[in-house]
C-alpha cells in the first residue's frame, strides 16, 4: 500500500512540475511578453492572429506525430523514455526564451512552438500511465489529485515569478523584461526537478528490446489495428468526437484568456491577478469535482463542467469591467481542471492497460487537434470582424456540439466492447 501511494504521488506530482509552463509561459507572461516586447511594434488584432497561428502549429506537429508515437511506447515499453525525450525539450525551450531579443518575435514564436511540442508531447505518456496506477474505482481521485497539484504547483511558482517581475528591483534586476525572462529560467528548474519522482518511482513494465525498424514496424501495425478498432467502437468514436470539441472550447479559452482581456484594454497587472486565482480556487475545485464524480456520476459531472464553460463564454463576450474578469477567473477556476481530470479518467475506464499509451495518442491526437481549430477559429474571426468580443463567442459552439455528442456514450459498454474487439 506504502509503495502504491508513493508510485501514485510521484505520478500525481509531474502535474505540479510540468504545470509550470502551462500557467508562468503559456498562459501567463509569454502572450503579454509576446504583445509588449517580441512583437512590441505590431497592431493588436494582428498579434492575437500570430499566437492563435502559432498555439495552432505546435498543436498540428503533435496531431502528426502523437498516435503512432503512443503505439510505439507500448510495442516496447517506452512510454518513460519519451516522456523524457518532451519533457526535456520543453524544459529546454522554456530557457531558451530567455535568449531571445525584443522585436525578434520570429524567433521567439519558434522557440515557443518547441516549447509547446515538448509540453504536450510529454502529457501523451504522462496520460497513458494512468490505467497502470489505477482502478475504476479511483481513476476520477487520482487523475484529479494529478490536476489539483497542478493547479497549486503552477500556481506557487506564478505567484513567485509575478513577484519578481512586480519587484524586479529586489531581486537586483534592471527592468520587468529581465524579470519575466528569469522567470522562464524559473520555469526550466522547477520541471525538471519535481519530475524527478516520475522518473524513479513509477515503473513500467519491461518489454523486449527491439530495433528502431522493429520498432517502427510494431508500431504502425498496432496503430493501424487501433484506429481500425476505435472507428467500429461507437461509445469509444462518439467520446473522442466530444472530447475533442469541448476540449476545443476549454484549450482555446485557456491559451487565449490574457490575449483577449488584453484586447479589451484591460491592465495586464489585473489579468494576472486573475489567473492566480484560477491556479489557487482550482485546486481545491479540482479535488471536490473529484469527489463528486465518485458519489455521483463522473458523466454527469462532465455535463455540468461544460454548461459551466458554455456560460462563462456567451459572458465573456458581453463583459465590460476588469471586476467582472475576475468573476470570470472564479467561475474557471471552478471547472478547468473538473473538465480535464474527469475526461481522462472516464476515457481511461474505457480503454486496455496494454494499449493506453496508442489509445491516448489518439486522445490527445484529438485534444491538440482541437487546440488547432480553436486559437484558428479565433485568429480568423479576430481577422475577419476587427472584434475580439465576436472571436471569443465563436466558441461556445464547441461546447454545445460536444455536450450533444457526450449524451450518447455509454462507457460500461464501450469497455466491453474495446476488450472483444482486441481480444
Amino acid at each position: 500500500m506504502q509503495k502504491d501511494r508513493r508510485t501514485i504521488y510521484s505520478w500525481a506530482l509531474y502535474d505540479w512540475a510540468n504545470s509550470a509552463y502551462a500557467t508562468t509561459v503559456m498562459a501567463g507572461f509569454f502572450p503579454i511578453f509576446f504583445k509588449s516586447y517580441y512583437a512590441a511594434d505590431m497592431e493588436a488584432t494582428l498579434s492575437t492572429a500570430h499566437l492563435g497561428f502559432v498555439n495552432a502549429l505546435s498543436s498540428f506537429i503533435i496531431v502528426l506525430v502523437a498516435p503512432l508515437l503512443g503505439a510505439m511506447a507500448d510495442s516496447a515499453s517506452l512510454k518513460k523514455r519519451f516522456l523524457f525525450l518532451f519533457a526535456y525539450l520543453g524544459i529546454l525551450m522554456s530557457a531558451a526564451l530567455t535568449l531571445v531579443s525584443q522585436g525578434e518575435w520570429q524567433l521567439a514564436a519558434f522557440i515557443y512552438i518547441l516549447g509547446n511540442i515538448g509540453f504536450m508531447g510529454a502529457d501523451i505518456f504522462y496520460d497513458s500511465l494512468l490505467p497502470s496506477i489505477s482502478n475504476n474505482k479511483n481513476a476520477d481521485y487520482i487523475s484529479g489529485l494529478g490536476f489539483a497539484l497542478g493547479y497549486l504547483g503552477g500556481g506557487i511558482l506564478f505567484a513567485f515569478n509575478v513577484a519578481l517581475v512586480q519587484n524586479f528591483s529586489l531581486f537586483g534586476l534592471e527592468n520587468q523584461a529581465e524579470a519575466i525572462k528569469a522567470s522562464f529560467i524559473s520555469v526550466a528548474l522547477w520541471w525538471t526537478l519535481f519530475s524527478l519522482p516520475l522518473f524513479l518511482f513509477v515503473e513500467e513494465k519491461k518489454a523486449e528490446a527491439k530495433t528502431a525498424a522493429a520498432l517502427l514496424k510494431d508500431g504502425y501495425l498496432r496503430l493501424k489495428n487501433t484506429f481500425k478498432k476505435i472507428r467500429e467502437i461507437k461509445g469509444i468514436f462518439l467520446f473522442l468526437a466530444a472530447y475533442w470539441l469541448y476540449i476545443d472550447g476549454v484549450d482555446t479559452i485557456i491559451r487565449m484568456a490574457i490575449d483577449y482581456g488584453m484586447a479589451l484594454g484591460f491592465d495586464s497587472k489585473n489579468l494576472i491577478f486573475a489567473l492566480l486565482i484560477v491556479q489557487f480556487a482550482g485546486f481545491p475545485a479540482t479535488l471536490l469535482f473529484a469527489k463528486i464524480a465518485q458519489s455521483w456520476d463522473t458523466k454527469k459531472t462532465i455535463f455540468l463542467a461544460i454548461g459551466i464553460y458554455l456560460f462563462i463564454t456567451l459572458l465573456a463576450a458581453i463583459m465590460q469591467e476588469v471586476h467582472e474578469f475576475y468573476m470570470l477567473a472564479v467561475m474557471i477556476a471552478l471547472v478547468q481542471g473538473a473538465i480535464q481530470s474527469l475526461s481522462r479518467s472516464y476515457y481511461s475506464k474505457m480503454i486496455p492497460k496494454e494499449h493506453a499509451a496508442e489509445f491516448f495518442g489518439f486522445y490527445n491526437f484529438l485534444g491538440k487537434f482541437a487546440a488547432i481549430l480553436g486559437p484558428l477559429l479565433v485568429a480568423l474571426v479576430a481577422l475577419l470582424t476587427q472584434n475580439s468580443r465576436a472571436s471569443i463567442a465563436s466558441v461556445a459552439i464547441l461546447f454545445i456540439l460536444g455536450a450533444i455528442l457526450l449524451y450518447f456514450v455509454d462507457e460500461k459498454k464501450s469497455a466491453k466492447d474495446v476488450q472483444s474487439a482486441l481480444g
